[in-house]
């Protein structure tokens, strides 16, 4: 067998024409581990098997903040020597060193020595873990969502037939009868709690239905409430898209989850009353903003009245026609002083006129005509007539147009004098 290590290790490689036995590969495998050193572990113990009459106790170490567990072999009496008891669910340190099994091919740590993590040693980690995660901005209120006023749908994670999920459905539902719940029940202690919380954490955020979350848990010792300042579990509650609401323990109780929950409730209690409203309160608050919205209207009615009334009190309103008589009363006055004046000055110019007309007439011709004279014409040489004002105007037997008072005849002018009696 020495042989065939030792032309298997010198074989440069493998082909499919050449390739290595399984044990050649396990032993390869194992010399690598080996040539490992021990180191320090830290973790959860999920599993402890240490049957009567074996030498040797078999544990489950996890890592809270991933899906990765190994085993760990050592004696049964370093096992039974720890004190308190390590039971499940404990965090330990253990210095160990890689073994490779070689006849089932599995990897495993053996210890030479356990030490279980003290409550001080789990109060400074939830401390630096606290800091790193406030530094990271996870606690700030600036991301911290509104919890909806009344969630269509409630997402509750809690232990089975715990009394928090009692709290919180009855409470709930005494508040608001029609309030609609998803309950999903998970360990909310040891080594499960963390997986299934998460896992049951993606289930209600990818639900449309759910608008809250509700991680619900009742009191207990530092231990039992470890899972709730668990960094995955923190981390998986700040990445989620649904608001989520923690409600863990007792008022004293502080885990990392009630500062990167959107909101912290001091008891499963005391979330039933802030996820949810008192219908009695709201249907009285609707009742007095209801009396508060008539008499605000009554009021404002009340109001405009009297503006109303105060200006249908003004005399331009009181009575519209008034102003509007008393306007056409003066228009109908000053229209009869105005036909008065007018008729008085076409009686004064009327009078002068009269008066021009009887001087003109008294002073022309028509009135001397009437008298007995006569205006005698004669046509000149441009045959225009003219008044004859001199007998050396015209010759003998020049046609003459003698105007009286009553029309106009004709006459042949003749030089000679009459006879005397003639001339009376």
């Amino acid at each position: 067998m020495s042989t065939e290590s030792s032309a298997a290790s010198a074989a440069p490689s493998t082909s499919a024409e050449h390739p290595w036995p399984v044990r050649t590969v396990a032993r390869k495998i194992g010399d690598w581990i080996h040539r490992l050193g021990a180191v320090w572990v830290e973790g959860q113990v999920t599993q402890i098997s240490a049957r009567p009459g074996t030498s040797t106790a078999f544990l489950t170490l996890r890592d809270p903040s991933a899906d990765v567990s190994m085993s760990v072999t050592c004696p049964i009496g370093l096992l039974r020597s720890i004190d308190p008891p390590l039971r499940e669910g404990a965090s330990v340190v253990l210095h160990a060193k890689p073994s490779f099994f070689l006849g089932r091919g599995t990897l495993s740590l053996r210890a030479n020595e356990i030490r279980a993590v003290g409550i001080g040693e789990l109060l400074a980690r939830i401390e630096r873990l606290r800091k790193l995660l406030a530094a990271e901005g996870l606690f700030s209120p600036a991301r911290k969502r509104r919890i909806p006023f009344l969630p269509q749908g409630i997402g509750l994670i809690t232990g089975r037939a715990s009394a928090a999920e009692r709290d919180v459905l009855v409470n709930a539902q005494a508040r608001w009868p029609h309030v609609l719940f998803k309950v999903l029940n998970t360990a909310v202690q040891g080594p499960q709690a963390v997986p299934q919380i998460i896992r049951a954490l993606s289930t209600l955020d990818r639900d449309p239905a759910i608008d809250v979350i509700v991680i619900a848990r009742g009191g207990g010792s530092v231990e039992d409430l470890l899972p709730f300042s668990d960094e995955a579990l923190c981390r998986a509650v700040s990445a989620a898209g649904t608001p989520v609401v923690s409600a863990i323990g007792h008022e004293p109780d502080t885990p990392l989850l009630d500062h990167v929950a959107d909101l912290r409730c001091s008891t499963p209690t005391d979330a039933s009353k802030r996820i949810v409203p008192d219908v009695r309160e709201e249907t009285e608050r609707v009742r007095q903003m209801r009396d508060r919205g008539r008499r605000a209207l009554h009021g404002w009615v009340d109001t405009q009245t009297r503006l109303l009334n105060q200006v249908r009190s003004r005399p331009s309103l009181a009575d519209p026609l008034g102003p509007i008589q008393r306007r056409s009363d003066d228009v109908e006055v000053h229209r009869e002083r105005a036909r008065r004046a007018v008729l008085g000055l076409l009686a004064k110019d009327q009078a002068e006129l009269a008066g021009a007309r009887a001087r003109l007439t008294a002073l022309g011709p028509a009135a001397t005509l009437a008298r007995g004279y006569a205006v005698v014409q004669f046509t000149d040489e441009e045959g225009n007539l003219q008044v004859l004002r001199s007998v050396s105007d015209i010759e003998d037997g020049a046609r003459l147009r003698v105007r009286v008072a009553d029309g106009a005849v004709g006459a042949v002018a003749d030089s000679t004098p009459p006879a005397e009696g003639e001339r009376s």
